[in-house]
């Protein structure tokens, strides 16, 4: 077996099974993200405890890609400091956009599969979608402007 059909093995894994879904009403405080160019949306809910995120749950509507990368990133995720997610996060996100050479990903388990998405451009926002998610997720939330406690 190639490496792609390998690659492609995983993907449809992910897209058939995908690991920290959950149906739509147990992620009513969740982070929503859609493309509207093809449609592809996800509702993302990252709990974080003392620095560390302690869960990440998804519902996803989309794409094979679409869905598998919002199924492998909740895998990379979960468990890590938010620091470090942050830091993965944007290293994902620079390697599809061709400014990081994608063999960086052979050390991240199954994302290593979405490495040759880097040379479709329209299929790098199926596959950046619930990343993009997450970042928003995990920053911090603004001030309140009024001082309150």
């Amino acid at each position: 077996m190639a490496f792609e059909d390998l690659y492609q093995e995983i993907i449809l894994d992910h897209y058939r099974h995908p690991r920290n879904f959950a149906p739509v009403e147990e992620l009513s405080d969740g982070t929503v993200h859609e493309n509207p160019t093809c449609g592809d949306s996800i509702r993302l809910s990252v709990e974080v405890g003392g620095g560390v995120i302690t869960s990440v749950r998804f519902n996803a509507r989309g794409c094979a890609i679409s869905v598998a990368s919002a199924s492998m990133m909740s895998d990379q995720l979960g468990g890590l400091p938010v620091r470090e997610a942050l830091e993965r996060i944007l290293a994902f996100l620079r390697i599809l956009r061709g400014e990081e050479a994608p063999e960086a990903l052979e050390a991240w388990g199954d994302l290593a599969a979405l490495g040759g998405v880097a040379k479709y451009p329209i299929r790098v926002k199926c596959a950046t979608l619930a990343w993009h998610a997450a970042w928003e997720s995990l920053q911090p939330e603004p001030a309140n402007a009024a001082g309150g406690s």
